[in-house]
């Protein structure tokens, strides 16, 4: 087996002799690699596509939440990104400096992780969204040295911690001229400044494939967050599967909508696409059906990838608001983020008329594991088929969670389809994170021998697809029954009057547990005693009355991460009045939940995005 040459696209034809062929020394062989040797993630992702001829091609194509558009050329982001390193460097910070974001979708976040990424030090995405708290404990447990974030973030959240930060030798404050510097905290400068005295002109450090590069927050049900360590090896995994998956070829318009402050947003909304020389939409603004049908319609997106929660809020509005746009240029759809529901994947490849294709991976796995392609049938519902390159396996679970052993100690592989367990990657793919920062016990109760255990049920059928169960911590178990809530909430959102579920086991002296399902309802569904009584039954007729939900609760809306995931932990605690955890990662966190910007601000005007054009300088 051979891979394309690095100027020709990347694509999965045949999955079953791909995958009995593949090798990973073709995509390092794939891969350019630093002058003189290396391997940087920033290199790959902008510098050899000047080398190469593509120097005037569009890399980020930014639009302002007023419309206004900005294009930035892969030889401007070389520059832009040389003179961020050279910052860096003239700040006194060397190779492994930790650097931080904490901004909304705005050109200096992607400028400031592929310069870190070119100092050779560790880039780490925060939320916009995140309070002072939050953004202390992250910047506490990953040592954060310098933090790039804009004059208003800085003055309502940072400010108010500064002293509390010991390790931070340096935050830089975005802006034309970085606003006017509040206080006299010398460690507080403005960034267009440091970046107009940088030179253009900077040496990649010599970074090898294991030199640490991404540093990602993922918060626990409680207490503080596991930081996750990437190495640049991870933009293997990144290439791959920004071809064998998401199709993308160097001409296409690109647009992933996932916040940059999670995994999804940096590993493809800024890694993987550019290491194909695509154009990458931004787009500041925050989700709004007919803002986002304008973006793909005026710049004829043709890869959209998107989360699961932003399909089911298209499909609540219907059809007629995507029939009265011409999206023709699509030539797929992505989901990722939490299992998308058969429904929906139905509704959308008929709304869209293309494939759409949920994935699976997670923040430790740096990149997608689990695929659907699009070459090979779609099967709603389904987490697809592993990587070529990647092991799968479901494992069995004892009732305590726990896996079972053989008389050798190694975890038992469950090989009946349809039999549940525990989904486990075999080790050691590119982009398998290397520790959690300062918790190495917790690290190595990751794995069971050989395998990474992902903590997710799947089941696997007969085809090699896997089917998403629920998280380990997230099953019901009731009269003996051990019950997948994605299972119970797909068959919800499969009756018309339903946009969105969550369900949750509710404690019951004789059945253990019973299940309670939380539902929003379609656009113009009144909730009733009938509409309730026709939801159980439906539920009944599809699942049986030994799982489906004994009670039904009609709410305005489901707390979800800021990457979209039902938050079902949330949904419990709040029903049995218990402690609700680690909050920081909860969708709309501020102001008592009032709605934010995508800079943790109350929302202004939103013109329609397609304005006017502009090329950055």
């Amino acid at each position: 087996m051979t891979l394309p040459s690095l100027d020709d696209p990347l694509r999965l034809d045949d999955y079953g002799a791909t995958r009995r062929a593949f090798d990973w020394d073709l995509v390092t062989a794939r891969l350019q690699g630093l002058p003189g040797g290396g391997l940087n993630i920033a290199y790959e992702a902008v510098d050899r596509h000047v080398a190469n001829g593509r120097r005037d091609h569009v890399a980020l194509r930014w639009i302002s939440r007023r419309g206004d558009l900005i294009d930035l050329t892969y030889d401007h982001l070389r520059r832009r990104t040389n003179r961020f390193a050279d910052a860096l460097a003239s700040l006194g910070h060397g190779p492994g400096v930790r650097v931080a974001t904490l901004t909304g979708r705005i050109p200096d976040l992607y400028v400031a992780a592929l310069g870190t990424l070119k100092a050779a030090g560790i880039y780490a995405p925060l939320f916009s969204a995140f309070g002072p708290e939050p953004i202390r404990q992250r910047v506490e447990l990953g040592e954060i040295e310098v933090l790039v974030t804009t004059p208003r973030l800085f003055a309502r959240k940072v400010e108010p911690i500064l002293d509390d930060l010991p390790s931070l030798r340096h935050v830089l404050l975005t802006g034309e001229g970085g606003g006017s510097i509040p206080g006299d905290d010398a460690r507080v400068l403005a960034l267009a400044p440091l970046l107009a005295e940088a030179s253009e002109e900077w040496r990649i450090p010599a970074t090898t494939p294991d030199t640490p590069a991404l540093l990602h927050f993922t918060s626990g049900t409680t207490g503080t967050p596991k930081g996750v360590v990437h190495v640049h090896r991870a933009v293997e995994v990144h290439h791959l599967t920004g071809g064998y998956v998401l199709d993308l070829q160097p001409d296409d318009v690109y647009w992933c909508t996932a916040d940059p402050g999670w995994v999804t947003g940096t590993s493809y909304g800024i890694i993987s696409p550019l290491t194909h020389g695509v154009t990458a939409i931004v787009d500041e603004g925050d989700f709004d059906a007919d803002r986002w049908y304008s973006v793909v319609e005026a710049n004829r997106v043709t890869v959209w990838y998107t989360a699961p929660t932003a399909i089911r809020m298209m499909m609540r509005l219907g059809l007629d608001a995507v029939r009265s746009r011409d999206l023709s240029s699509l030539r797929l759809v992505a989901s990722v983020g939490e299992p998308l529901n058969p429904e929906a994947v139905s509704w959308a490849q008929d709304a869209f008329a293309v494939p759409v294709l949920d994935n699976w991976w997670q923040t430790e796995t740096g990149g997608i594991m689990v695929a659907n392609y699009r070459t090979e049938p779609v099967r709603p519902g389904s987490m697809g088929r592993p990587l070529p390159g990647i092991e799968a396996a479901i494992l069995e679970r004892g009732p305590d969670g726990e896996l079972r052993l053989d008389g050798d100690g190694r975890p038992i592989e469950l090989t009946d389809p349809e039999a549940s367990g525990e989904l486990a990657l075999r080790a050691g793919w590119p982009s398998m994170f290397r520790t959690y920062l300062g918790q190495p016990d917790r690290y190595a109760a990751s794995f069971a021998g050989d395998w990474y255990r992902s903590g997710d049920l799947a089941r696997r059928d007969a085809d090699g697809y896997y089917w998403f169960v629920g998280r380990g911590d997230d099953v019901i178990k009731s009269a003996g029954h051990l019950i997948g809530p994605f299972e119970v909430e797909s068959a919800l959102v499969a009756h018309p009057a339903v946009a969105e579920a969550g369900v949750i086991g509710v404690p019951d002296e004789t059945m253990g547990d019973v299940v309670k399902a939380f539902v929003t309802l379609a656009a113009g569904v009144d909730d009733t005693p009938e509409l309730r009584r026709d939801l159980l039954g439906h539920a009944r007729r599809l699942l049986g009355p030994a799982v489906a939900p004994r009670e039904i609760e009609v709410a305005d809306s489901l707390p979800h991460t800021r990457s979209g995931k039902i938050m079902r932990r949330l949904l419990k605690a709040r029903e049995l009045g218990l402690d609700e955890g680690d909050l920081s990662t909860l969708e709309q966190p501020d102001a008592g939940g009032a709605d934010l910007d995508a800079d943790g601000e109350p929302p202004g005007g939103g013109a329609r995005p397609g304005g006017t054009g502009g090329v950055a300088r």
